[in-house]
């Protein structure tokens, strides 16, 4: 599993169009083959900062939501144009030893 973590921070006064985007890019996500997770979340304190959350079973499915037209359209088209920063970090889970009583 291939975890990634974003956050953005959107412009002044685009908010509400960030929102919009953020709707219908987790709509389309969540139908792709291989995302088992798709949840943007809104800071309490700064109203203007997001977090973005996903979880794919592989590097292939990863590849594959960042190929999408849906990833060209709301993302690299959409949000990229509204950003004051970006800050994505891709993760792994550990593989803990399983404790036996």
């Amino acid at each position: 599993m291939i975890c990634v973590a974003v956050t953005y921070v959107i412009l002044p006064n685009r908010v509400e169009e960030a929102i919009d985007l953020f709707t219908t890019l987790t709509e389309e996500t969540l139908r792709e083959p291989g995302c088992r997770m798709y949840q943007v979340h809104r800071s309490r304190e700064e109203p203007r900062r997001f977090f973005l959350y996903e979880q794919y079973d592989d590097d292939s499915a990863l590849d594959a939501h960042r190929k999408s037209p849906h990833f060209e359209r709301y993302v690299q088209r959409g949000l990229f144009r509204i950003l004051e920063s970006r800050t994505p970090d891709t993760w792994i889970p550990l593989q803990l030893p399983s404790r036996r009583g």
